[in-house]
């Protein structure tokens, strides 16, 4: 049998909760909701975090470590991505295979290409041992990566912009104020990136894989890539890079983490040069792109 002090314990304590339970202050709706948005890269994370802020919620597709030109998705990435709003495609090799499933599993999203509008570089590969840039031949369509010029980050922030205040008109305001933001800082790090390249015009740099070529288009340098045709160089191909490495005074080999640096570091020996891991993966991309460029640029007539 309950005791009436039990009894009058237990209705205290159910008053108590009531008091507590209506005096807490109503949250706005919606104030814990972010916005699902699918990006390709890890890159496109930061640029898309930097206009969204903390009204968006941020997933990378492609795994870090891995390439995003044989990148296949995982199942639980799939499943996730039935409740996103956006998808911002870049034009990366996997997409081309992928993007159509990944409609299909959300009809509902919204797949916003960030790299419409960009004209393209032809992807090259080995340059010969002639000197002039020409000499390197193209092959595999498309250069995508276009997230590695920071001019051209700036008009896939505009598209980003665009897509998140359409998509989401209650922060638009918001939007704005931070692609604004973005656009400054942009425009801030390429004049920095020039001034840092002013008086080395033409300088060349060697890379395994062909992945810099717009960051070297936007300040006047010469990416010279060994592999050829997606595959390492053989000992003939080598043997004219080195000899190119020689004549043309280049001591340093970008090498990307995705990638095997078994040439390049026999390639760095035979110039005495250095390899320098640049991972145009990475998710902290302004901090990344000055790191390569310093590195470039302290390698230049050394």
């Amino acid at each position: 049998m309950v005791q009436p002090e039990q009894a009058m314990t237990r209705g205290m304590k159910k008053i108590l909760f009531a008091l507590v339970f209506f005096c807490l202050p109503a949250l706005p709706a919606g104030a814990a909701e972010k916005l699902p948005v699918f990006v390709s890269i890890a890159p496109q994370k930061y640029f898309v975090e930097r206009i969204g802020g903390d009204h968006v919620a941020v997933s990378v597709m492609v795994a870090p470590g891995a390439s995003p030109a044989t990148y296949e998705p995982r199942p639980g990435q799939m499943r996730a991505l039935s409740a996103a709003v956006l998808y911002f495609a870049i034009g990366v090799p996997f997409e081309q295979v992928w993007l159509p499933r990944i409609a299909a599993a959300n009809p509902a999203m919204k797949i916003v290409r960030t790299d419409r509008g960009i004209e393209k570089r032809a992807m090259t590969h080995h340059a010969h041992d002639d000197g002039h840039a020409e000499a390197a031949v193209s092959h595999g369509g498309a250069d995508p990566h276009i997230w590695l010029s920071p001019s051209l980050v700036k008009l896939q922030a505009a598209t980003i912009a665009n897509a998140l205040k359409e998509a989401d008109p209650a922060h638009a305001a918001d939007y704005q104020v931070h692609a604004d933001a973005f656009f400054a800082e942009l425009e801030a790090l390429d004049k920095e990136l020039r001034n840092l390249f002013a008086d080395a015009t033409g300088a060349r740099f060697l890379v395994f894989h062909p992945s810099w070529g717009y960051f070297a288009d936007a300040y006047g340098l010469v990416q010279v890539p060994m592999e050829v045709e997606g595959k390492e160089p053989k000992p003939g191909q080598l043997r004219d890079l080195i000899e190119h490495a020689r004549k043309n005074r280049i001591s340093v080999i970008l090498v990307a983490p995705q990638f095997s640096s078994r040439s390049a570091q026999v390639l760095a020996e035979e110039i005495s040069g250095t390899v320098a891991v640049a991972d145009p993966l990475a998710e902290n991309w302004p901090d990344n792109l000055r790191t390569v460029a310093r590195t470039i640029r302290g390698a230049v007539n050394r």
